[in-house]
């Protein structure tokens, strides 16, 4: 597929998707068609789409970190966006988030709260929630986020996809708008855990900007025989129903690739995790913003969200004793907590604890809010590296565990998740489980994450069936035509539950794809397709009925 017709497709998601509240701002279509046709197509992330986070630097699009009255037009890129810029990718737009990326629940910003991509009466997650949600959909191939208590974490977790969180200072945050300055990490989100590797390790080294950006230094390789920690059985308490059976599952897999696990008190790591606003270290965000803050403390409840002015104005109580006091109190919390983990490759947690509704949150947005970074909160406080990855689903909802080691353990973390992810079949979709779409729950239920849009070589027919609810049977057939759709990636486990629950006439075969690629996809039973209206002339399903299924009407099937 050309990059030219790659970006059209996108923009055609982004309609169909109908997800305003992603955005703060999109580029518009021929302004990115433009720096297309100037892409090398050997570069290495040649065509590569990505979204960024409204808090970081984007050339000639407003930064606001969701505040309006923040908002200023930088000339320059941030160094995170100049180097995938400089690799060939194109950035669409900016992404929503919770104000000052203070929050993990993605609700706290005057563009509306961001809305979990499958799941709308539920949070996305935060402070990165449009990045989260716009790589979820399917929209961009990858996301930047920022994680200062788990905004790279959280919302990956919840939608199914990969949050990798840097060891901080490896991506320089020059272009960034601050929320706990010597704390901060750029993130990257994807579906796939290569892609996600490969992204974040273009982006790091120093810029010559950053003063406290790090070197990179020699990365550590994964043992043969990993000793992963994992918590005692009472930090695993007060979670969402059937969390703790789905972590329990996920470390049986760990188990069973001859990883060796042994339990650890992880206390002093949550004791850690409270000083980041429960402690001295809150008045950091006061430092960044409180100003700004404080001078416009007339559009608090407008402009300014009041959960999130709350926060950071607590700082301008905080003392110059209180920062050095818990400063050394977190110096002691992070030699007990080394002394636990000696020994052992990584800790293996959940990666939160719940999944709110976003009534839930509304109902109670700091207590909610808490819930969230338990196992997160510590991390850039302990000078950790972290990656959070899908485990699975609960009740149809992503499940998601987090690997976190020591500086530098970036690409050991990475190689143990993969070790450990669960065989998985592409599937191809072409109508009613297609994002958005009516049965699209069936998927996501059997632990489906979306890989992205795709289409079939020209050798297919669609035709709209007579069912409920309303879907399309595909046929193969060598005068076709391509017509579009999305592949999701199911477990293999997944995979067999869904597809022995399909209904007649629909039958899973061998799809092939406009890229040569061969995959699973849906196929219709050429009797089922007698006397159905044709409509291969639309190219999809969602085209066809967006024009109200117009069309001929198929003489024969075959």
């Amino acid at each position: 597929m050309s990059i030219e017709l790659k970006v059209r497709r996108a923009y055609a998601r982004i309609a169909d998707a109908d997800r305003p509240e992603v955005w703060i701002s999109l580029r518009p279509l021929e302004d990115v068609l433009a720096e297309a046709a100037t892409i090398d197509p050997a570069a290495p992330l040649a065509g590569l789409l990505v979204a960024v986070k409204d808090n970081i630097d984007v050339a000639g699009l407003p930064t606001t970190a969701a505040a309006p009255s923040f908002a200023h037009t930088p000339e320059q890129d941030s160094t995170a966006v100049a180097r995938l810029r400089a690799a060939g990718a194109l950035v669409l737009g900016k992404t929503n988030l919770d104000q000052f990326a203070t929050g993990l629940v993605g609700t706290r910003s005057p563009h509306g709260a961001v809305r979990h991509a499958f799941a709308p009466d539920r949070i996305s997650g935060g402070s990165s929630s449009g990045s989260a949600v716009a790589v979820a959909l399917g929209l961009v191939d990858v996301a930047l986020g920022t994680d200062t208590a788990g905004s790279g974490r959280v919302p990956a977790a919840l939608h199914g996809i990969v949050g990798v969180k840097p060891t901080r200072g490896l991506v320089p945050n020059s272009g960034v708008v601050p929320a706990c300055r010597s704390l901060d990490c750029v993130t990257v989100f994807a579906r796939d855990l290569d892609l996600a590797r490969r992204v974040a390790e273009t982006l790091q080294g120093p810029d010559g900007r950053d003063p406290i950006a790090r070197p990179v230094e020699a990365f550590p390789a994964a043992p043969a025989t990993p000793r992963i920690a994992v918590p005692t059985p009472e930090h695993l308490t007060g979670m969402a129903d059937g969390w703790a059976q789905a972590f329990a599952r996920y470390v049986d897999r760990v188990r069973a690739t001859g990883a060796e696990v042994v339990e650890v008190d992880i206390a002093p790591l949550l004791e850690a995790a409270e000083l980041l606003y429960g402690g001295a270290f809150v008045a950091e965000r006061t430092a960044a913003v409180g100003a700004h803050i404080a001078q416009h403390a007339d559009l608090v409840g407008t402009d300014l969200d009041p959960t999130v002015a709350g926060i950071v104005r607590a700082g301008e109580a905080v003392t110059a004793v209180d920062v050095f006091r818990d400063r050394e109190r977190l110096d002691h919390l992070g030699a007990r907590a080394r002394e636990l983990l000696a020994g052992t490759t990584a800790l293996l947690t959940p990666t939160t604890t719940w999944h709110p509704t976003l009534a839930q949150v509304a109902a109670d947005p700091v207590g909610a809010n808490s819930r969230m970074g338990r196992f997160t909160n510590f991390a850039n406080l302990l000078d950790m590296a972290s990656l959070a990855v899908p485990a699975g689903t609960v009740d149809g909802l992503p499940f998601g565990v987090m690997l976190t080691g020591p500086a530098f353990s970036d690409r050991a973390l990475a190689a143990l998740a993969a070790r450990w992810a669960d065989q998985a079949v592409d599937l191809l979709v072409v109508g009613a489980h297609l994002t958005g779409h009516p049965l699209n729950h069936e998927l996501v239920a059997a632990g489906a994450t979306l890989v992205g849009p795709a289409a079939t070589a020209p050798q297919y027919r669609l035709f709209a069936l007579d069912t409920v609810p309303p879907k399309p049977g595909m046929l193969r057939e060598q005068d076709g035509a391509s017509i579009e759709g999305e592949v999701w990636r199911l477990p293999a486990s997944g995979f067999g539950a869904f597809t022995a629950a399909l209904p007649q006439p629909m039958t899973i075969g061998a799809v092939t794809l406009a890229d040569g690629r061969v995959v699973r996809g849906f196929l219709a039973e050429p009797a089922a397709v007698a006397g159905s209206r044709e409509i291969t002339a639309f190219g999809s399903w969602p085209a066809a009925r967006r024009a109200g299924l117009t069309g001929p009407v198929a003489a024969s099937p075959v």
